[in-house]
């Protein structure tokens, strides 16, 4: 089969690589879609690698059809050849097809295009990780999505207002808050035009302080930012694309009783990443397949111009997220 290679030079490849073999415990997925993510920058990079007995290519999360089940995961579940199926990968969903453990396995929701089931797994996971399990984020909460424009915020932010969520989100140009307008949030801040500590100020003067902060930018703003959270309320570090140093009062971190988490998907073990997977179809998926939370889709390539898609991240014009088109 192929998939795509980094090269001595990091410009990639679309190149012949070893078939998958399948295990007892595995089913083998023809790939259709995978969508792209900020980790296989770093992949790219030589800063994140795949966890062992992975595959070294990039692509985390993927949409297809099944082609063969192993003898235990036959026992296990109850998928059936010509399944049309989205997955959460280690890696390796930049290729042709992919081997993955039953369990890692999704249904596409009803409603829901091959599309934007590949752009389903990873986000979605990452989203409902930390709004529901380190956020516990509840109805009638406010959250704090930094980054409104990219293609995690595109799925946090619709998750978090299907759930009942009020939702403050940053831009930095006024036409990434037009385009994010049918994201729905409740207030969107222009940070070139407005101070978002000042926001935050206000905001919890007026009684609707931030519960939940999912941040992927960190830097200075970050410890200018949690001193106007309500009491108990949850500073979660998913990524530090601002910078990865901060200031912080910690008086008023314990005074508060702020809890600051870092949280990585791709770091939990494959049992958790199991049930995250579990409750999403269960919780999420009836949401989706009501429209009420959808991936947004910002452009589709062809595998074989993989490096024109990464650059797309790398220069930050998308607003949702980049798709692969396999097959």
């Amino acid at each position: 089969m192929k998939a795509i290679l980094v090269n001595d030079d990091q410009s990639l490849r679309w190149d012949n690589v070893p078939d998958p073999i399948v295990k007892p415990e595995d089913v083998l997925v023809k790939i259709e879609y995978a969508a792209l993510n900020r980790a296989d920058l770093m992949q790219r990079e030589g800063d994140y690698p795949p966890p062992e007995g992975c595959p070294d290519w990039m692509g985390l999360e993927i949409s297809g059809e099944i082609i063969e089940i192993g003898d235990v995961a036959k026992e296990k579940s109850n998928w059936k050849l010509g399944d049309k199926v989205c997955a959460l990968l280690g890696g390796g969903g930049y290729a042709e097809y992919v081997n993955v453990k039953y369990d890692m396995l999704m249904p596409v929701p009803e409603n829901c295009s091959m599309v934007e089931a590949a752009a389903i797994p990873e986000a979605f996971a990452t989203a409902y990780l930390n709004l529901f399990w380190e956020g516990k984020i509840k109805e009638g909460n406010t959250l704090l999505m930094n980054a409104g424009a990219s293609g995690l915020a595109s799925v946090i932010i619709p998750m978090a207002k299907a759930f009942g969520v009020r939702v403050i989100t940053t831009v930095r140009k006024d036409n990434l808050a037009e385009s994010i307008k049918h994201l729905n949030a409740d207030v969107v801040v222009n940070t070139s035009k407005e101070d978002i500590v000042e926001v935050l100020k206000k905001e919890l003067a007026d009684g609707h302080g931030v519960d939940v902060a999912i941040d992927c930018l960190g830097g200075e703003i970050m410890g200018k930012c949690i001193h106007y959270l309500t009491h108990g309320a949850r500073w979660i570090m998913i990524a530090a694309l601002a910078g990865q140093k901060t200031e912080i009062d910690l008086k008023n971190i314990y005074v508060r009783n702020v809890r600051i988490v870092g949280s990585t998907l791709r770091s939990r073990t494959p049992e958790v990443k199991a049930q995250i997977l579990a409750n999403l179809v269960k919780d999420v998926f009836p949401k989706v397949s009501q429209g009420l939370v959808k991936p947004t889709i910002y452009k589709v390539l062809p595998i074989t111009e993989a490096e024109a898609a990464q650059d797309i991240l790398y220069r930050g014009e998308n607003v949702g997220k980049v798709v692969l088109k396999v097959n």
